[in-house]
């Protein structure tokens, strides 16, 4: 069952009733759900099968056209995104560097990277209320005013000058990243009005997007920095981003008509926050975000403390970004066979495990083999936290689905903001402790694993079946 829907990715993924017949509005009656609306989740057997038939029979009832020169086109639109956005936080780690050894030196790297965590943060933080705008209609506003909003703070970023922090976080880490906010949540979601059956597919293709950008930003910030200096290095992501956010904004479109009718969601939200299972699924995506992306802002540094080829350094977090693009394909498509929840307990054990081989890793050939596993690992990881979200959903209609994907999108915002500086005070600089901040990624990867593993056994009882 959870194939069906396991593309479902973001809050506006989206299970409208706007897009329903009226029949199939008279099958979802509140009187059609009066088994389990508002319950606890404590469900006998035979309810539980209810449930799934008719979440089955539900979702099957959605008419998506699957594909069309429109819905690539809003694919690419969105991929398009995902590498402006997503794919610039992932190439912090250059950012990181530089700052650490010139801009901001006089700096420790947890207060640099604050920069970079803030960041990120924004981006998911408010994801929250542009889904909530997003299911309204208001995604072409949304698209365009970040697109703005994000051009304008990275020319800001360009004319900050060294030495004075303020200025490089009030335009990196709170003007671009809120910018990206406004964009990435409903880049990812509006694909889902066109795809059901391909879903994951479609939405794989967009987050390769982020891929792609981490792969070509660390090489053209890193030779441009060299070449012309910082501020022409920013410019030239400026005016590259301004181009290709023109050409986004021209081709994504939507389908489904807003719900601007939808009622309260407080019932939803009482259902998901007693909802055992979840909780701790959350949970684990909590730890799992705390640690994953340690390595992507230290790799760089880490390579140039150990003296690697300055050469080979500048492509460390590319090799790690090019690999998570299969990462971010392959385990979605598995997850559709063997369900997205077990697929990403694998990958989360293997990524924590993975990231005690730093600890080996100080020559070339080292740090290229981390590069490419950690990669793989963990862009599966990050893609598949999401759509596992798909296999707790307990209405029939899907329509708890959006509102527990925001709920956990805001969670996430708030280790993406802490981990990364957390990471860096414990480097302990200038000593540069690398121990610690390792250790630290490793255990909360490995802890979050197994807070999915504790989900997925309440989730079994729950289902009665192995297969969520």
């Amino acid at each position: 069952m959870s194939a069906q829907i396991n593309g479902s990715f973001h809050p506006s993924a989206t299970m409208t009733t706007g897009s329903l017949t009226s029949d199939e509005h008279r099958s979802m009656s509140p009187n059609h759900q009066t088994s389990y609306e508002g319950e606890k989740y404590g469900y006998p057997h035979e309810t539980l099968t209810t449930q799934a038939i008719e979440l089955e029979s539900a979702v099957s009832t959605l008419s998506f056209p699957e594909g069309g020169a429109r819905a690539w086109l809003t694919v690419l639109g969105g991929s398009i995104i995902s590498f402006c956005t997503f794919g610039v936080v992932q190439s912090f780690g250059v950012y990181q560097d530089y700052y650490t050894r010139i801009a901001l030196n006089e700096h420790t790297p947890s207060e640099i990277s604050w920069i970079g965590s803030v960041q990120v943060f924004c981006l998911f933080a408010f994801g929250l209320p542009a889904g909530k705008l997003f299911e309204l209609g208001y995604f072409h506003h949304l698209l365009i005013s970040g697109s703005l909003l994000y051009l304008f703070s990275t020319f800001m970023l360009s004319l900050a000058q060294p030495h004075h922090y303020y200025q490089f976080f009030l335009a990196q880490s709170v003007g671009a990243g809120i910018g990206m906010g406004l964009m990435f949540i409903p880049s990812l979601s509006v694909s889902a009005h066109y795809f059901r059956k391909r879903r994951s597919l479609a939405m794989g293709m967009v987050i390769v997007g982020s891929s792609l950008g981490g792969c070509i930003y660390p090489i053209m910030l890193n030779n441009v920095f060299e070449t012309v200096g910082f501020s022409w290095g920013v410019r030239a992501v400026g005016f590259m981003d301004l181009g290709l956010l023109i050409i986004a904004n021209s081709v994504v479109r939507t389908r489904l008509p807003p719900n601007k009718g939808r009622s309260s969601n407080s019932l939803v939200v009482k259902e998901i926050l007693t909802d055992t299972a979840y909780i701790v699924y959350m949970a684990g995506t909590f730890l799992v975000f705390w640690g994953v992306f340690v390595p992507f802002f230290y790799l760089q540094l880490w390579s140039s403390l150990h003296h690697i080829n300055p050469t080979f350094t500048k492509y460390s977090i590319t090799i790690m970004n090019a690999t998570s693009i299969a990462g971010r394909v392959l385990p979605n498509l598995i997850a559709d066979k063997y369900g997205p929840l077990n697929t990403i307990i694998v990958l989360s054990f293997i990524t924590g495990a993975l990231v005690f081989v730093m600890f080996g890793a100080t020559t070339i050939g080292g740090i290229a083999a981390f590069g490419i596993f950690y990669g793989f690992f963990s862009g599966g990881t990050v893609s598949l936290a999401t759509p596992a979200v798909s296999s707790f959903v307990t209405r029939s209609d899907a329509s708890d689905l959006p509102l527990r994907i925001a709920i956990l999108s805001f969670t996430l915002a708030f280790p993406l903001l802490t981990g990364n500086p957390l990471a860096g005070a414990l480097l302990a600089p200038p000593r540069l402790l690398w121990s610690r901040p390792i250790v630290l990624a490793a255990v909360f990867l490995l802890g979050g694993s197994g807070c999915y593993m504790l989900a997925w056994r309440l989730l079994r009882k729950r289902k009665d079946t192995m297969r969520v």
